[in-house]
């Protein structure tokens, strides 16, 4: 494996910052000051901070891999790490109702720890309007004044699914995206859950438990493996998760959905969820911080408008 890497999008250094080292991908933006020329040391001095921290995220991690790999649990050993502890923070409120790892987390809590990087490098209030570090799809924001941040939902084959608007009065500073057509597995049938959250860390982990309960277990056109068949060092072990969803009908599809509405709103009355979208198949629910879920009727082309997230 080589070591971490940095460039720029489109090699503009005006642009946006990327960082990779094996399996972390980072794309990071900033913006926003009073003048262009101000705009772009605040940026210059972000990514190089950023970069700075980088450097070490993933020798951290290794060295904790096998507590992160952990099943968490009320009591257990802590790691010692800063984004292990993030990571362990984010999953502990579900110790008790279910299995979790750390590693539940790890994607958000690394995009967490890069952002608070950045912000502790600036003196006081001088410093960008907006931030946003982007791992892999789970998302670290940091919003002042007037700044806002729109997350467009898709599905894999790119068709559009609504958007969720995030300002700097909200108390979101978190997205996750979780299901079995992401990098990670799922034991539930969901296609994507998207979830908004205090922070990235905690919003990964609150999207994999909504994900998982989008499920209609023992049914004959979902098809599951032990995850270490299908991963091999998968924190999951022989837990079975999802590998293919068949044709369903829409009662069943609404069923599934509803299941992970109900563990979604449950997560919103603790807190831990301030918004989420959940997709399967032709149908989305979108679970909103009035605790309602609002089940989009099935339908071609976009399932959710924009307007539907302001």
């Amino acid at each position: 494996m080589t070591g971490p890497t940095a460039s720029f999008i489109d090699h503009d250094p005006n642009g946006r910052l990327h960082l990779q080292h094996g399996p972390i991908d980072l794309i990071i933006g900033v913006d926003g000051a009073i003048s262009l020329e101000l705009e772009a040391y605040f940026r210059a001095h972000a990514f190089a901070h950023a970069n700075r921290r980088f450097r070490t995220v993933l020798d951290e991690l290794m060295a904790e891999l096998p507590l992160l790999k952990s099943q968490a649990l009320t009591g257990c050993a802590l790691p010692q790490g800063q984004i292990a502890k993030r990571m362990m923070t984010a999953v502990l409120p579900f110790a008790d109702t279910g299995f979790i790892t750390p590693m539940a987390a790890v994607a958000g809590a690394v995009a967490d720890e890069v952002l608070a990087a950045m912000l502790a490098s600036f003196d006081g209030q001088e410093r960008p309007r907006r931030i946003y570090v982007n791992n892999g799809g789970d998302i670290a924001l940091h919003l002042d004044e007037q700044a806002d941040f729109r997350i467009r939902m898709a599905r894999e084959d790119g068709a559009h699914l609504g958007d969720f608007a995030v300002d700097a009065a909200s108390p979101t500073r978190g997205i996750a995206t979780s299901g079995r057509g992401g990098r990670s597995l799922s034991m539930g049938i969901a296609d994507s859950v998207t979830v908004l959250a205090s922070n990235a860390a905690a919003a990964d982990a609150a999207a994999t438990i909504v994900a998982n309960a989008v499920d209609l277990p023992g049914h004959a056109a979902v098809q599951r493996l032990p995850a270490n068949r299908v991963v091999d060092d998968s924190d999951l072990g022989a837990r079975l998760v999802t590998v293919d969803c068949g044709d369903l009908s829409d009662a069943e599809v609404t069923a599934a959905l509803d299941a992970g509405g109900a563990k979604a709103q449950s997560l919103m009355t603790q807190g831990l969820v301030h918004r989420a979208g959940l997709f399967l198949k032709s149908q989305g629910h979108l679970v909103t911080a009035d605790l309602e879920t609002i089940a989009m009727p099935a339908r071609s082309g976009p399932l959710l408008e924009s307007k539907r997230y302001a």
